[in-house]
């Protein structure tokens, strides 16, 4: 009877610290998951996160002592218990603000992170660590053995963690989501502190206050999302989104960024990672998959069919570009997270009856596997091409970078076969991209590097590095993509030699593999860049809002930020002054950036700009500067229009307006033309190809083409604009009768 009597009495304190601890892990692990929009998922997330859960931890159990010794136990672990309550909610709205402080994006990348994590996580974990020295005085209150007891509630509170662990981590995160995971922590802590003292009025009121505040942060109605997103219960908005998942690995999402043509980006976590044209697989967007694409099509030589591995799956574009291309072809793609594999079928194009396999699993398993089958069945799978795209510059699967790994994709290639691998450093300081290219030397006979050259040597770029164990030839590799825009940088031997030495001559092994601190600089850089999406990001808001002022301030940060903005800067705030009526103010600031494009390293496109310049002077009355003005926007607009933007409406249709400003009709009814060729449910260019036709005195082709624009909206049910061609065509045709009186 004694030890029953002893077993029921640390029960409850047992229980109360085994749901505490458990708690606070799945707090730690959701943290990891909550910020990675923000920050991405790294070593250095891991690190903040743990530190600080640890952190509070620490701190909690200090001042739970101190609690423990001057009140009331249960009483004092109630109130504790609504505190985490309310520090629970107080976790999301932080969350979803802070991400948003400019000045923390100013902070070094590793501080920036463990401030944001520290900001958010400290105090509820401290709240949380609080707990157990109250449980464990309240039972030894209660008279039983010292040591025992204080070891039960060591041992309660370890178990909590362990299955907190792996509740988190296998279950609920894929199931239920993070921010759902939050509010139910919350609603477990505000139950226990009602348990322990039901008469504490304040806890139902928190109950009223929480129930209404978790409706509106997880609710789906319209209402409820307002609310929510003015409080910061929830992220705002994004009318974009299309499809947004939590799964095992990474936040993942798709955004609808334009309608005609249907183009989206998938994103994984906070990095955008592909692009695509849903009805043109074939038109790669991102210039390391035009390389790809390119390489392949040369030495694919004459076969029909391809034997191809793609390690990391993203958005499944390129697989997809090798299916259409080579029908027929063995597409096997490693893609860890089956949620990628499902959010690509379900909102990016990929086909639930494709041809492509796809296995989830870590790329080396799948390589292992392979040797398995090999070793036991005796066939061997051999491909032709294989495509690493499993590295970005937050996170680098080390074991996919080392001399081992490398020796076996050799093995999987063969003499003949080509392996490119993408990755992010920066030139300048290159440790990874050194670190790498002797790695891969150390297995392939060849390795060749190559990027775009329209960023600064300074800046992030995204490398392709090429290995084989036969020579190849990768010069004017643009014209097997067809795609002339491509502009690129092979590195010569002197490069890859200064890279190599940047990384002190480093070998990535499975013993050593340094990859975090090697991406340190790429990191630092990273977070630069956004900052300035960020300032760009709220200028373009205050803007919205009609806050000027406070836009061209934003802006000017952006300059003080990263001084290769100017250009952009500079145009924005003129665009500005221009909408205030602050005509000669805006012809300054427009004349500032054409300055700042003449200084920059990497010149800009400034059409837009000298444009606008000729128009604003044209309208001052100082005819011959703005005809230089109108000249030269239509020059840029011409060169672009002939060359890599062939196939865009808008640069043509910018092309027909500076031609039209400047009095050169003929010519600009022809860039209209094209413009309406390539986009002929635009109204606006419609009207722009009529208009320039009447100027001319071409009335019979300007009524053709008004009942032309007007068939063609009306089959289209735009009813608005079809009836404007209609009246148009109308008023046309009597001023060619007027003008033959």
């Amino acid at each position: 009877m004694k030890k029953t009597n002893s077993f029921l009495s640390i029960f409850i304190p047992g229980i109360t610290v085994f749901l505490s601890s458990a708690c606070i892990m799945i707090l730690e692990l959701v943290a990891s998951r909550l910020i990675a929009k923000h920050l991405g998922s790294s070593l250095y997330t891991w690190t903040s996160v743990i530190g600080v859960v640890l952190a509070g931890i620490t701190i909690g159990n200090y001042l739970g002592g101190r609690v423990a010794d001057s009140f009331a136990a249960r009483k004092a672990l109630a109130v504790l218990f609504g505190v985490c309550s309310i520090a629970t909610v107080v976790v999301v709205i932080l969350n979803n603000i802070v991400g948003d402080w400019l000045w923390l994006w100013k902070l070094n990348w590793p501080v920036r992170i463990f401030t944001h994590v520290s900001i958010v996580f400290l105090v509820p974990s401290t709240l949380l660590g609080m707990i157990s020295p109250v449980v464990a005085k309240m039972a030894l209150d209660k008279g039983l053995p010292t040591g025992r007891t204080v070891g039960d509630i060591y041992a309660w509170g370890a178990a909590g963690s362990i299955a907190g662990t792996f509740l988190a981590g296998f279950y609920l995160i894929a199931t239920m989501g993070t921010v759902a995971i939050i509010w139910t922590i919350g609603c477990v802590l505000l139950l226990l502190g009602i348990l322990y003292w039901a008469k504490l009025w304040v806890l139902y009121i928190w109950a009223a206050i929480f129930i209404a505040l978790m409706a509106m942060g997880m609710v789906p109605a319209e209402w409820a999302s307002s609310s929510g997103s003015s409080l910061g219960l929830r992220a705002k908005p994004d009318p974009k989104l299309i499809y947004e998942d939590e799964t095992q690995y990474c936040y993942v999402a798709v955004a609808q960024i334009s309608e005609n043509p249907d183009s989206r980006v998938f994103l994984q976590d906070k990095l955008k990672h592909s692009e695509v044209v849903i009805d043109d697989v074939a038109d790669l967007k991102y210039s390391y998959e035009q390389i790809h694409a390119a390489i392949t099509h040369r030495f694919a030589g004459n076969k029909d069919k391809l034997s191809v591995l793609i390690i990391g799956g993203g958005g499944y574009v390129f697989p997809r570009y090798v299916e259409e291309l080579w029908p027929g072809s063995r597409v096997d793609v490693v893609e860890i997270d089956p949620g990628v594999t499902k959010a690509a079928t379900e909102a990016f194009g990929l086909d639930k009856n494709t041809s492509i396999r796809t296995f989830n699993m870590d790329a080396r398993n799948y390589v292992d596997q392979l040797f398995e089958e090999e070793r036991k069945a005796g066939s061997k799978t051999r491909y032709d091409f294989i495509y690493e795209d499993a590295l970005n510059d937050y996170l680098i699967p080390f074991q996919l970078v080392t001399k081992e790994f490398n020796d076996k994709i050799a093995i999987l290639l063969g003499d003949e076969g080509i392996y490119m691998i993408e990755m992010i450093d920066v030139y300048t300081s290159g440790k990874f991209l050194g670190a790498y290219i002797g790695t891969l030397e150390k297995t392939f006979n060849y390795v060749y590097v190559i990027t775009t050259t329209n960023l600064l040597r300074s800046e992030r770029n995204t490398f392709v590095i090429v290995a084989g164990q036969r020579e190849l030839d990768l010069s004017d590799l643009a014209k097997d993509y067809k795609r002339q825009e491509l502009e690129l940088w092979n590195l010569d031997e002197s490069e890859i030699g200064q890279v190599k030495t940047n990384a002190g001559d480093i070998i990535l092994t499975d013993d050593y593999a340094p990859v975090e601190n090697l991406m340190a600089p790429v990191a630092k850089i990273s977070a630069i860049d956004f900052l300035v999406e960020r300032y760009r990001t709220k200028a373009r808001e205050l803007f919205l809002q009609d806050k000027f002022e406070a836009s061209i301030k934003t802006y000017k940060d952006l300059v003080d930020c990263d001084p290769t903005e100017a250009t952009f800067v500079y145009n924005e705030i003129a665009l500005i002054l221009e909408r205030q009526g602050k005509d000669l103010e805006a012809i300054k600031m427009f004349r500032q950036a054409l300055d700042a494009d003449e200084e920059a390293k990497i010149k800009g496109e400034v059409a837009g700009i000298h444009y606008s310049l000729g128009v604003m002077l044209k309208r001052f009355g100082k005819t011959i500067e703005a005809k230089e003005h109108l000249d030269r926007a239509a020059d840029l607009f011409r060169e672009g229009a002939a060359g890599k933007y062939a196939n865009n409406s808008k640069i043509h249709t910018r092309l027909g307006d500076a031609l039209a400003e400047n009095g050169n009709f003929s010519e600009a009814s022809e860039a209209f033309l094209k413009a309406v060729t390539l986009d002929p449910l635009e109204p606006s260019v419609q009207m722009k190809l009529v208009q320039s036709l009447e100027f001319q005195g071409r009335f019979d082709e300007a009524i053709a083409a008004s009942r032309r624009a007007y068939k063609l909206m009306m089959k289209n049910k735009q009813i608005e604009p079809a009836t404007k061609f209609k009246e148009y065509a109308e008023y046309l045709l009597y001023k060619k009768q007027q003008q033959k009186k």
